[in-house]
């Protein structure tokens, strides 16, 4: 769920820097669109950073060796 709302956030940041989609007035005059648009981006490539370090394979994280020790009982 994290990489997939990290790759959302940072569509819409390009979207809204590039200027391929006009906002309507109202919202142009509230908000600058690319200063969001560099907001969405840099929160994108957080929740990516983010979702990599959580989600990684659990064999990457474990750096020690594991000892296994054998018993036989034998009747």
């Amino acid at each position: 769920m994290g990489i997939g709302i990290g790759i959302v956030l940072l569509v819409l940041g390009l979207i809204l820097i590039t200027g391929a989609v006009d906002l309507p007035a109202e919202i142009d005059e509230a908000i600058a669109g690319e200063t969001l648009g560099w907001i969405l981006i840099l929160a994108g490539v957080l929740a990516l950073v983010l979702a990599l370090a959580i989600f990684r394979p659990r064999a990457t994280r474990t750096r020690g060796t594991t000892e296994v020790t054998e018993r036989r009982y034998e009747p």
